[in-house]
């Protein structure tokens, strides 16, 4: 079953992000333009905004970023305002907005009100080592090709995202967050989102 679930995804997914790869590049400036008109709002000019439950862009990866677009147009992601932007996108335009947010550097989380609580870091570094966050994330959670970058990702936000994991409701790239999420007590989610939201890598894992 889990192998007929890939080979679909693959089928409804892959194959036309590749078709749209396969297109001219993209004129960057005018989806910078695009980029500031439709997306800037929310997400920010940089890629990172103070906007509840709304993700920071910056740093994340084309492939990972036009996956999702693709994912909201057809209906299979579920967000008001995301669906009524990507049902307006051709494929071209997943990928010059895909690639545009590619160029956006990784913007660092604002400082924390109040220090991190050492505990609950330890305690949140080992739910990640156990549940080989780390592993598909990188060393330093900055992800790459169709997997994001998580490290001090908006913490509300990775809240939600692990609770819709955890639920099903939010659909995975393949089935590997949704079997490792399934694994992790509810009651160790916000600990490990407040972890990843707060994490500095070592720089030595830096990329």
């Amino acid at each position: 079953m889990k192998l007929r679930l890939r080979g679909l995804f693959a089928a409804t997914v892959l194959l036309p992000l590749a078709t749209a790869a396969q297109q001219p590049p993209a004129a960057g400036n005018a989806y910078a333009q695009r980029f500031a008109s439709l997306c800037a709002a929310c997400h920010g000019a940089n890629g990172r905004n103070d906007v509840a439950l709304t993700p920071a862009l910056a740093g994340q990866h084309s492939f990972y970023a036009i996956t999702q677009l693709f994912l909201f147009r057809e209906g299979r992601r579920s967000n008001e305002a995301m669906t009524a932007v990507a049902k307006t996108l051709t494929d071209a335009d997943l990928r010059g907005f895909s690639d545009y947010i590619a160029t956006l550097p990784a913007v660092p989380a604002p400082p924390p009100a109040q220090p991190a609580d050492a505990t609950r870091m330890a305690r949140g570094q080992a739910l990640a080592q156990e549940h080989k966050c780390f592993a598909c994330h990188g060393a330093d959670l900055s992800g790459g090709q169709q997997v994001p970058r998580i490290a001090q990702q908006r913490e509300d936000y990775l809240q939600m995202t692990l609770q819709e994991f955890k639920s099903g409701k939010r659909p995975g790239y393949t089935m590997a967050m949704g079997e490792a999420v399934g694994r992790i007590p509810v009651e160790d989610l916000d600990t490990l989102a407040y972890f990843v939201a707060r994490f500095a890598p070592p720089a030595a894992a830096r990329k």
